[in-house]
């Protein structure tokens, strides 16, 4: 079997606990207007590869990772690719190699075949970065372009099981740096039990040259970062001092 990846990144910090050798996945349904990687939306544009081969490659930075680190999939949306993500961590877990997933959701379902690989893939996942895209359902469409009933699904039943997440949402200007929409983000924050970190990210525009290269009409051109204040008020809102679970 063979998975269709972007890029590796041989020492990220950022994404999961320790120092990960990061698998950036090709593929994503979403459609976020601050997307900084447009060119991860095309599954057909990435580079194959075997488990066997992504799993020595990431051997081969070990002596990196401490006690903490291992391997953390991003994307692109990993979950499009559940049957090669699952064979790759069943793999990383015989290597007792850390595990880590940075999702949206998307993909997630609770029927069939797929929630059922689903329920084996988290046997052999250690944590869950989860996107908090929109706490309003209406903005959410208009954000990413898909619905989030799924994706609240998710959060659910990664909460009844327990699976530990850190939770990250972009603050982005005139779409969630509104104090109304934060304290409703924050309200259903509480209402979960297995969130050990909660990560405010600024919204940045790096990517604006990725869609010019591409040919996508960038809509949030003239959308500026937030300020430092705003993003401290997102941060007091969202009670992030609270979630200590992790420490890097």
């Amino acid at each position: 079997m063979t998975g269709y990846i972007h890029q590796l990144e041989s020492f990220g910090c950022a994404d999961g606990p320790g120092s990960r050798f990061i698998i950036f996945f090709q593929g994503c349904h979403m459609r976020c207007k601050f997307c900084h990687n447009p060119d991860t939306w095309d599954i057909t544009k990435g580079k194959e590869y075997t488990s066997d081969e992504l799993i020595k490659e990431a051997l081969s930075c070990r002596s990196y990772w401490g006690k903490k680190g291992g391997i953390t999939v991003s994307g692109g949306e990993p979950l499009l690719q559940l049957d090669f993500l699952l064979e790759l961590f069943t793999k990383a877990k015989e290597k007792g190699i850390n595990t880590c997933i940075d999702t949206a959701g998307g993909p997630f379902t609770k029927e069939g075949d797929w929630f059922a690989k689903f329920e084996k893939l988290m046997q052999v996942t250690d944590i869950l970065l989860m996107d908090i895209k929109h706490i309003n359902d209406k903005e959410h469409i208009e954000l990413t372009g898909q619905k989030r009933d799924n994706i609240v699904e998710m959060f659910r039943y990664l909460d009844q099981i327990n699976k530990p997440i850190w939770i990250r949402h972009v603050l982005t200007p005139g779409i969630t740096d509104n104090d109304e929409y934060l304290t409703q983000t924050r309200d259903f924050i509480r209402t979960l039990h297995n969130v050990q970190r909660v990560e405010v990210l600024p919204y940045h525009g790096l990517g604006a040259m990725k869609y010019k290269e591409l040919g996508i009409d960038y809509v949030l051109k003239d959308t500026l970062s937030p300020t430092e204040e705003r993003v401290k008020n997102a941060r007091d809102i969202l009670e992030i001092e609270k979630y200590t679970g992790w420490k890097n």
